[in-house]
């Protein structure tokens, strides 16, 4: 089920709109955030029964390598679960080109239904290098127990961004693989356009895909337009 969102608004799954976005590189920084999105999808799969997204949230970075926040949004998975909290943090190392990322993310979702919870934690090892103007990425998350007591779970990606030449447009896609104990695999694509509004206001336009569109409409390809501001 659920997500870390956008981090930078014309990046690709990884880093595509929907959320945690981090703090910028000062020694003790704190910002925020806000948007809204014709749908939340996060990893192909909409996680408001194809319905509007609003959401916030707020980073803080801790001597231009280390990082910690929190996101908010709504979601409606048909059995009263109405708001996801996201609780995370990590550390941003270089290596000459390479830009790592290694993190703890925390899924909360609240009200809490009867039975398995939903709520859960993974694991991330993301990297990406420049590419002459573009940003190539790959990225693993690993989760010890999924939604629902469903059992161990891997998410791996690879993703790519660029800007458009003297424009301020920027483009962006992502292919990943959701691999969860039990017959619940699948692979999910996106590709958008990203335009920057102002410094701080950004717009997407994403279409998302998976390959397993039996398992229900959340998993139907959808075109969402976001749009998210940070200060």
């Amino acid at each position: 089920m659920k997500t870390i969102k956008i981090a930078l608004l014309a990046a690709s799954a990884a880093l595509a709109l929907g959320g945690a976005a981090h703090a910028e590189d000062r020694p003790l920084g704190l910002t925020f955030n806000a948007g809204a999105a014709t749908d939340y999808v996060f990893r192909g799969i909409s996680q408001t029964n194809n319905k509007a997204e609003a959401f916030a949230g707020a980073d803080i970075t801790v001597a231009k390598i280390g990082y910690a926040g929190v996101w908010l949004s709504n979601v409606d998975f048909l059995n009263g679960t109405r708001l996801e909290s996201d609780f995370y943090a990590g550390v941003k190392p270089t290596l000459g080109p390479v830009a790592f990322d290694f993190g703890v993310i925390y899924y909360g979702y609240n009200p809490k239904p009867s039975g398995p919870d939903e709520a859960y934690t993974e694991w991330k090892a993301l990297a990406s290098v420049p590419v002459g103007p573009a940003t190539l990425g790959v990225g693993y998350y690993h989760s010890p127990e999924f939604p629902f007591k469903t059992g161990e779970a891997n998410y791996y990606e690879i993703n790519a961004a660029a800007p458009i030449p003297n424009t301020k447009f920027s483009v962006s896609a992502a292919l990943g693989k959701q691999e969860v104990v039990g017959p619940l695999d699948y692979t999910t694509w996106n590709a958008g356009v990203g335009y920057a509004l102002t410094d701080k206001v950004g717009l997407d336009v994403r279409y998302w895909d998976t390959d397993q569109h039996n398992f229900g409409k959340i998993y139907e390809p959808k075109l969402v337009a976001s749009v998210k501001a940070t200060f």
